[in-house]
């Protein structure tokens, strides 16, 4: 089949992230993240109101701790220091129930968010036409599902929740500091400035470090997906280049080392010099209760409580600023995931599909048919019109990069053309959902691609509610039912990746048995008998010879034998017909056909 031309070029350590990226990453919009929550309100306002109550509740730890100091313990107040210390342990243990119950339900809902990430890309990604496909790395699409949305887990699990939990704490334990003294409270707060400026600065360095680290991760993906894929490794072996994929691959990983160390070390310096200055605090305030004008003012208790909830003061606002840095730095994987979900349909279901109503008969028409692939200035088909009545078949000739594939390919929508339409019983291909003309439409190509599962499942691939018997009726009609039973395993013999436990021509006819089995009105049959040997070649033509019948068959082959008894034969040119007709009165013309089967 044709192929469109596929961009070749590969991110190397010294290319710079393009203006377009940095845009896209900028313009990622907190409300748009924000929106991934909307359908959990309930259990996120359940959270809220948990981590409210439990921040509430801790706070009265070191009230407890101030009575314990300044009237159980001086007094010798038995009774009153069991109660305190009882009050201390009820409130650990209820905060500490309330945080497995947090952490449940915000872990839940985390989870469920990357679910719908997850399934979100990966079905708007099956929408996308063959171009995009051809046009894009596998292993960049992998890593966008897999190490993207992976490394957003921490911020889409705990975000939420961190803020809610840090933001609570921090207020609920602002407000006891002051009602203990808003004096050292002032003291306590001088560091908040600069803490908020290194932050911002912090984020900054590590969002575009995040950005660089993703479309490496990216780029090691594409090595290990072309390199260990069984198709890469025979490549490697014959060409013998696995030296070179190492190389490849471990200068990736190279790379991927500096960044994550840069990533860590980001701002680190900065982060210890706030640490130092808060650990510096309590020093402050001692030195603050110790002076002439405070001296005596404050009791021992409130001062030990006091620098207790001034360490946990610091505990929530690093926590806040923290979650700061993680959301600014996970901003870049956003941009990645929007970006693909943001990616148009090419080819897509219409607005108001036309409902099939009455058994299709199969009459396929072109009409005037203009296509160029996507990149590409010369229309691989162009101005093409053609009449298949229904139950007829067509076979399409003509040398290599002529535009039969593509004509093939258009019929079963893979592409959509640019001009001109075609139409099955009259009706655009384009006014039909997409399920129904894949169920009118069954291709076999030169291409073939088996899963990595049993033969059975292959085959049932196309049809699931297929019985056994169905099956085999389908493998027997393709020439290959004999072969797989007479496997250990038989139908349920695992054919390897990319069903290398077969030869070409088995794999060929298991794919034509696979397509068989769907029993489509419009079967295209694009060089897919090329891997067979000329008597098993012979005996699958019988097969596609009876199926055939009440069929419309469209072939295309470079083995003119094979097609000689097509009701109709066309010969492509640069994606122009040049000659059409029956075999006898083409060969009889002595054009282009006639020089073909010569």
């Amino acid at each position: 089949m044709e192929s469109p031309p596929v961009e070749t070029g590969r991110r190397g350590r010294s290319q710079t992230v393009t203006a377009a990226e940095k845009k896209q990453a900028k313009e990622v919009s907190l409300r748009r993240i924000g929106r991934l929550f909307t359908a959990h309100r309930t259990p996120l306002t359940l959270v809220t109101a948990i981590i409210v109550a439990s921040s509430v509740i801790a706070m009265a730890s070191p009230f407890l701790l101030r009575e314990v100091i300044d009237r159980a313990l001086p007094q010798q107040d038995l009774t009153l220091l069991v109660w305190l210390v009882a009050g201390m342990v009820a409130v650990a243990a209820v905060t500490s129930a309330l945080g497995v119950v947090q952490t449940w339900i915000s872990t839940t809902v985390g989870q469920r968010v990357m679910h719908r990430l997850r399934t979100d890309v990966f079905t708007h990604l099956q929408r996308q036409s063959v171009a995009f496909f051809t046009r894009t790395r596998t292993g960049e699409v992998q890593s966008r599902i897999t190490n993207d949305i992976g490394g957003m887990q921490s911020v889409v699990t705990s975000t939420a929740t961190s803020i809610a939990s840090n933001l609570t704490t921090a207020v609920a334990t602002a407000v006891a500091m002051a009602a203990l003294s808003w004096q050292l409270s002032l003291v306590s707060l001088v560091v908040l400035p600069p803490a908020i400026y290194l932050t911002r600065r912090v984020a900054k360095m590590r969002k575009e470090i995040t950005a660089q680290r993703q479309r490496e991760l990216a780029d090691l993906n594409v090595t290990v997906e072309e390199g260990l894929s069984i198709s890469g490794v025979q490549l490697s072996k014959t060409m013998g280049t696995g030296p070179a994929l190492v190389e490849r691959f471990t200068a990736s990983s190279t790379r991927l080392i500096d960044l994550e160390l840069r990533s860590e070390l980001a701002g680190r310096w900065r982060m210890a010099a706030m640490s130092i200055i808060f650990a510096a605090i309590p020093a402050l305030i001692y030195l603050s209760a110790g002076l002439p004008m405070t001296a005596g003012k404050l009791s021992i208790g409130t001062l030990v409580a006091f620098t207790s909830l001034q360490a946990g003061l610091f505990r929530p606002l690093m926590g806040l600023l923290g979650v700061g840095v993680q959301l600014t730095s996970s901003l870049a994987l956003f941009a990645r995931i929007f970006e693909y979900l943001d990616l148009p349909v090419e080819v897509d279901d219409p607005a108001e599909p036309v409902t099939l109503t009455r058994p299709v008969r199969g009459h396929l028409r072109f009409e005037d048919v203009t296509f160029a692939y996507p990149g590409s200035e010369t229309a691989a088909i162009a101005g093409v019109s053609l009449d298949v009545p229904a139950g007829t078949s067509l076979a399409l000739v003509g040398e290599t990069g002529s535009g039969k594939s593509t004509l093939a390919a258009l019929i079963a929508r893979l592409y959509d053309p640019d001009a001109g339409r075609i139409t099955v019983d009259g009706i655009d291909l384009r006014d039909l959902r997409l399920a129904d003309l894949a169920g009118i439409v069954g291709v076999v190509s030169q291409e073939t691609y088996l899963l990595h599962t049993t033969v059975r499942e292959n085959l049932r691939y196309a049809r699931p509610e297929a019985t056994d018997e169905q099956i085999e009726q389908a493998a027997r009609a393709a020439q290959i039912h004999d072969l797989i039973a007479g496997l250990p395993d038989g139908y349920d013999t695992v054919v390897g990746s990319r069903g290398h436990r077969f030869s070409g021509g088995e794999k060929q006819r298991i794919a034509i048995a696979r397509t068989l089995l769907r029993d489509p009105r419009i079967l295209v049959l694009d060089e897919a008998t090329s891997a067979l040997d000329t008597s098993t070649e012979r005996a699958v033509q019988r097969a596609f010879d009876e199926l055939a019948r009440g069929r419309t068959t469209v072939t295309i082959a470079h083995r003119l034998s094979t097609v000689r008894d097509a009701d109709q034969i066309v010969v492509v040119d640069h994606g122009r017909i040049l000659e059409s007709g029956t075999h006898e009165s083409l060969v009889s013309v002595g054009g282009r056909y006639a020089d073909l089967a010569a």
